[in-house]
């Protein structure tokens, strides 16, 4: 069993706890995710199955998007609901006010990751040196957000939600953090909502029930995206049989000799029999289309080689 399967993230579950689920109604260890949530998020969380955990970094749609709650006037440790408060504020801020701070908060940014994160400094990860009550020294990422939109905001409450477009490794608590600090009152994430990652949208997944279901009336096939799917931007090249051959073998091939190949970017590469078997990349100057990703596993190889 090969394949993207699209899950909703209940709230309350980390994304390694949703993994752990599925090896339990999978039956199988082979598992990777697109994308950690924190245990507040529900929303799109690709798994990768099988073979296809091998694509987890080299997914070519990194964007993301989230429905954020959020409420001014209050910041706390973990930058979310769930943390210590830290200071309170009695300011009134109007929407008119968040919206021309915007445009300040999109295009290439700089991120501070927050302490309760997965981001590791010294080998160990953030949260758990937060936890232990330490704290360690950080540096600023660079990261894109396409766009921050007010959904709706209640001035009375100062509670509102807000939709982002974004690239990968954007921390929306700490966006929502930053603006809060920017207005000068502070401001934490209440409730997030992950509607999109990588190319999947929220209406693709299924709930851990729905999966557990499809497991015990053995549909589960139906509800599996081929690996090829997270790939369906590249430009596709067809291998011959004896291409193919060289290919699962990791024989470098010529450019001239493929079909397709003009020499730039990258390419998803199917096989003898238009079977998906991972990535290609060009190097002009050589000549040569040298393997990416090979999705081949070792009973393939010995197939391929007459072993």
């Amino acid at each position: 069993m090969n394949g993207i399967l699209c899950v909703n993230k209940p709230e309350g579950f980390t994304s390694f706890d949703v993994i752990a689920k599925l090896r339990g109604i999978l039956k199988m260890r082979r598992l990777g995710h697109g994308g950690t949530l924190d245990p507040l998020a529900t929303g799109v969380l690709p798994v990768f199955v099988g073979k296809a955990a091998r694509v987890c970094d080299i997914m070519p749609d990194s964007s993301k998007s989230y429905r954020a709650g959020f409420r001014l006037g209050v910041s706390s440790d973990t930058q979310d609901v769930t943390g210590e408060i830290l200071t309170r504020s009695d300011m009134s801020i109007t929407q008119a006010q968040i919206q021309n701070l915007l445009n300040d908060f999109t295009g290439c940014i700089k991120q501070l990751p927050p302490m309760y994160s997965a981001v590791k400094v010294g080998g160990r990860k953030l949260c758990d040196i937060a936890r232990s009550g330490m704290t360690a020294e950080r540096s600023p990422r660079e990261v894109q957000v396409k766009s921050i939109t007010i959904e709706s905001y209640d001035e009375e409450q100062r509670e509102g939600v807000m939709f982002i477009e974004c690239s990968k490794g954007v921390y929306v608590r700490t966006l929502i953090n930053d603006i809060g600090e920017r207005l000068g009152c502070g401001g934490i994430m209440t409730s997030l909502v992950r509607t999109s990652s990588g190319g999947f949208s929220l209406e693709e997944c299924h709930t851990l029930s729905e999966i557990q279901n499809a497991a015990e009336n053995g549909s589960l096939e139906k509800i599996i995206v081929p690996t090829e799917y997270v790939f369906r931007e590249l430009p596709a090249l067809e291998l011959t049989e004896i291409q193919t051959k060289k290919y699962r073998c990791g024989v470098k091939l010529r450019l001239s000799e493929v079909a397709g190949a003009d020499g730039s970017g990258t390419y998803a590469v199917f096989g003898y029999g238009h079977r998906f078997i991972g990535t290609a990349f060009a190097d002009r100057e050589k000549n040569e289309l040298k393997v990416g990703k090979n999705l081949s596993d070792d009973e393939e190889l010995r197939e391929v080689s007459g072993q």
